[in-house]
């Protein structure tokens, strides 16, 4: 179980720093997906207080 651990935790990087020149792929798409889900939240929002409004005249 220790053996297991210490190869695991010691595959984890190379060790071999370079600098970052640009966001990576997964930055981009994290970004991306969390407009989207704001997006779609403002909309769900919108169309709960337009039921709420046209209930009421």
């Amino acid at each position: 179980m220790i053996a297991h651990a210490a190869t695991a935790s010691g595959a984890a990087h190379s060790g071999v720093v370079r600098p970052r020149t640009a966001p990576e792929v997964s930055d981009v798409v994290l970004f991306a997906l969390a407009v989207i889900a704001v997006a779609a939240a403002r909309i769900a929002l919108r169309r709960r207080f337009a039921k709420k409004r046209a209930r009421r005249d």
